[in-house]
């Protein structure tokens, strides 16, 4: 377990330090609350683009470790170029939809006037690099699989050495670079993502963990590429969903203040440090189930995932203590100031994250166990329950302070909490389909599944 999910943790660390730069730069470059907004939706759409790919590298990640397991090397092969060649049809569509209706996705999110434009110059340079972020994710999903979790760290420490320099650079004017600015920050981050995906085809090119990317498995194979949806797309559905209910819940707050926005991006940012190590013990979860599965072993499937929550879940819950107890000096750090508005607006939000903390951990590590073993059904109609049913109706009557209802000509009055009451009615459905999750993988049926 420690084996895979070590390399993953470094890699997770890594994909958040992306972030970080970029809201400390935002933070000491930038004045105004606009920037901290738009930065804050800028996290949630670098979240966005690779999820666009996740049905495949789903169903990418569960097969071939079910192959490997199984001792087919073959078949994982063939696995593998046909998620690549399913995805590259993917990104192209991609590309061609956040091109043509990117600025229009930004103003759905309800972002004030003054920090809209902002996000939308932000995505229309990260236009270009999709197709690198899609084989980012798919290459790594199948290297995943057959057990290599180094080849994801090694591509993500450069996307980041990249983005830290180039985004600092250009932002600042530093050495021959010239002074960019807000659009330097996004450069930055471009160029790190279209270096991490040509590094990732290079080693698939060439041969890794062994897979390797040839023209003769490239040719659709209709039976692959239908095995592959059957299980990549509930679990792709899942993303997606959780993704969309993500940003109307985002929405729900831009709407509330560019303040609010504000405080909701710095707290969901400084979340991510816990985000951390759920991803890479979910990723070891994942694997060790759907390897142990192919190999007839549903019994240390089961111990392997319940030992990932257990070691995954401690980190969690620490990184929570540092959320309750440290939370000044995590805001402190990436505003410049104890007592700036930003700061002081998003502590509470890190309180309520902290106690949430080890419902979190077993909702995101047992789903990455069910899902390795290719059930991406259940967790589907899990994460529609917890936020169709309580995230996104509790934050409506919890944050605003009158609700109009559609098309009836009645409004419902509402708490009025802010950022606060939203963040109170996340931290509810958590803890629902963390109960939900537990029922499901105790009650065993995902053992039975056929991949």
């Amino acid at each position: 377990m420690l084996h895979l999910a070590m390399p993953v943790l470094a890699e997770q660390l890594l994909t958040m330090l992306v972030g970080y730069v970029d809201w400390w730069l935002t933070g000491h470059f930038f004045e105004g609350t606009a920037y901290r907004a738009a930065i804050g939706l800028m996290a949630y759409i670098l979240w966005v683009l690779p999820s666009m790919f996740s049905a495949v590298a789903i169903g990418a990640t569960a097969m071939t470790a079910r192959f490997v397991g199984s001792g087919d090397l073959r078949g994982a092969v063939r696995v593998a170029n046909q998620a690549v060649l399913v995805g590259a049809v993917v990104s192209v569509l991609a590309t061609v939809a956040v091109a043509l209706w990117g600025p229009l996705f930004v103003a759905a999110m309800q972002l004030k006037e003054d920090a809209a434009p902002l996000a939308a110059e932000y995505l229309w340079i990260l236009v270009p690099v999709i197709p690198a972020i899609m084989i980012e994710q798919v290459g790594v999903a199948c290297l995943r699989g057959a057990g290599d979790m180094v080849s994801g760290f090694v591509a993500k420490t450069i996307v980041n050495v990249l983005n830290i320099s180039v985004s600092a650079a250009l932002v600042t004017g530093w050495w021959v670079f010239p002074e960019l600015g807000w659009k330097g920050l996004a450069i930055g981050t471009a160029v790190g993502y279209g270096a991490g995906g040509l590094i990732i085809l290079m080693l698939l090119l060439r041969g890794r963990a062994g897979l390797r990317l040839g023209w003769a498995d490239l040719k659709p194979d209709r039976q692959v590429i239908r095995r592959l949806l059957r299980i990549g797309l509930p679990g792709g559905v899942d993303v997606a969903v959780i993704l969309l209910c993500h940003l109307v819940f985002v929405a729900i707050i831009n709407r509330l203040s560019t303040h609010a926005a504000a405080a909701h991006g710095l707290g969901v940012l400084i979340e991510s440090a816990a985000y951390m190590p759920g991803s890479a013990f979910q990723v070891a979860a994942a694997t060790m189930a759907g390897q142990f599965l192919g190999a007839g072993q549903p019994d240390k499937a089961v111990r392997s995932v319940w030992l990932a929550c257990l070691v995954g879940g401690g980190f969690m819950v620490a990184a929570g203590f540092s959320f309750y107890f440290g939370a000044g000096l995590w805001t402190e750090f990436f505003t410049g100031g104890g007592n700036d508005s930003t700061a002081l607006a998003t502590i509470p939000l890190l309180h309520i994250a902290a106690v949430a903390m080890p419902s979190l951990a077993l909702t995101m590590i047992l789903n990455g166990g069910l899902r390795g073993a290719g059930d991406t059904r259940w967790p589907l109609l899990i994460t529609l329950i917890g936020f169709v049913g309580i995230r996104i109706p509790g934050a409506c009557l919890l944050a605003w302070e009158v609700i109009d209802v559609p098309i009836l000509p009645f409004a419902i009055s509402g708490y009025g909490l802010g950022v606060v009451g939203a963040w109170y009615a996340m931290a509810a459905d958590v803890f629902l389909r963390s109960i939900l999750v537990v029922i499901r993988f105790y009650q065993g049926g995902w053992k039975k599944i056929k991949v």
